[in-house]
């Protein structure tokens, strides 16, 4: 990882290196922008692909794929991918200020600090994806948030239907289906399903949290009234097709102790759903890291602690949400917008998301 980022920096002309990587690592102002990030269509801070000659491309994929599984990685290229499909559906007309407004050339990459220095990290974020990791002593600290999304979440192939996070969506429904009516009843938090992850792009995630609004998803003010109209009527069409009011807000906020359905209720079948749910998450990491949380799972206790919460309907096409809580995790799913084809997914680790913790033992230590 850190070769393949050394090499990519060493590729940039001065002009562009400046963007593409900040330092130094603990300076407040490169530690604000590094736990900055976004799923909208907006400035993901760094250097985007399209600014980039084709080798340089190529190595930016290479990091990106040092940073997730194999599996995960063509997840985030078909994502990447469906900026086209998304052009198509709109009718080639968003253009959020810019020449394209959907545009698979919109994906920004980051490095912060020096790679191979005692901390260092990166970033690779556009509309729907943003990957963040984070190195100490030359291990991975951390990879969280992690966010894929997918609009449309489901779109026509010959022969058949692409559906990059489709995976994540059936596994839940199917371990929701599968409950008893009493404990399908405990899962649900609400009938109707709130329009977005509730979390949204915090830089910290706490007890209380309810759901951001689109307006405050982009990188600062939208550069024209035209386009903040826009985001306006976005979110209005959002929160007008959930019906929720300041109380219905107010329950799905994030809770301070798990909710729903925990592991320790489920039956042997159902607790096998739910490690392949997990999994769709945690094989977002590296290699190493994946096959770590799935060891950290396949123990009785840890699984036991996981709850699996879901609002809105069952049924496949309708609006719904639904989120994993436990032990230094939350998981959010929705696919509401856009008659339920437009779907958000993220893995946070609430104590140690950016490597918050690692980094601050890191620092009590002092220099090396």
């Amino acid at each position: 990882m850190a070769a393949i980022a050394s090499e990519f920096l060493a590729s940039l002309a001065p002009g562009i290196l400046a963007r593409a990587q900040q330092t130094p690592l603990g300076d407040p102002a490169v530690e604000a922008e590094r736990v900055r990030w976004f799923y909208t269509p907006t400035d993901h801070g760094g250097v985007a692909l399209r600014e980039l000659a084709p080798r340089q491309q190529s190595l930016a994929m290479r990091l990106l794929a040092t940073g997730m599984t194999r599996q995960a990685y063509t997840t985030a290229c078909v994502v990447m991918g469906l900026e086209n499909i998304l052009d198509e559906l709109e009718g080639w007309q968003v253009d959020w200020g810019r020449e394209r407004g959907r545009d698979p050339g919109l994906y920004w990459v980051r490095v912060f600090g020096r790679p191979g220095d005692p901390t260092w990290g990166w970033r690779v974020g556009g509309h729907h994806l943003s990957v963040n990791l984070l190195v100490r002593d030359g291990r991975i600290a951390s990879a969280t948030p992690s966010f894929l999304g997918a609009d449309p979440a489901a779109s026509p192939l010959l022969g058949g239907t692409l559906r990059p996070i489709g995976g994540a969506e059936d596994l839940a429904r199917s371990l929701m289906e599968s409950l008893p009516p009493a404990g399908r009843a405990r899962a649900l938090l609400h009938p109707r399903a709130i329009s977005d992850i509730v979390s949204g792009n915090r830089a910290r995630i706490r007890a209380g949290d309810r759901m951001m609004h689109m307006q405050n998803l982009f990188r600062g003010r939208l550069p024209t009234p035209r386009l903040a109209a826009q985001v306006d009527r976005i979110d209005e069409a959002a929160e007008s097709g959930s019906g929720y009011t300041d109380a219905d807000h107010a329950l799905l906020a994030l809770p301070s102790e798990p909710q729903g359905v925990a592991g320790v209720e489920l039956t042997a079948e159902q607790r096998g759903l739910l490690r392949k749910l997990l999994a769709t998450y945690t094989d977002r990491a590296p290699l190493p890291i994946a096959e770590a949380h799935r060891r950290h799972y396949l123990d009785d206790h840890n699984l036991d602690l996981v709850h699996l919460a879901w609002a809105g309907d069952l049924a496949p096409g309708k609006p719904h949400y639904y989120r994993l809580t436990g032990p230094r995790l939350l998981v959010e799913y929705d696919n509401t917008q856009r008659g339920a084809n437009h779907a958000h997914s993220v893995w946070r680790d609430p104590d140690g998301d950016f490597g918050f913790d690692p980094l601050a033992a890191h620092r009590a230590a002092g220099p090396h």
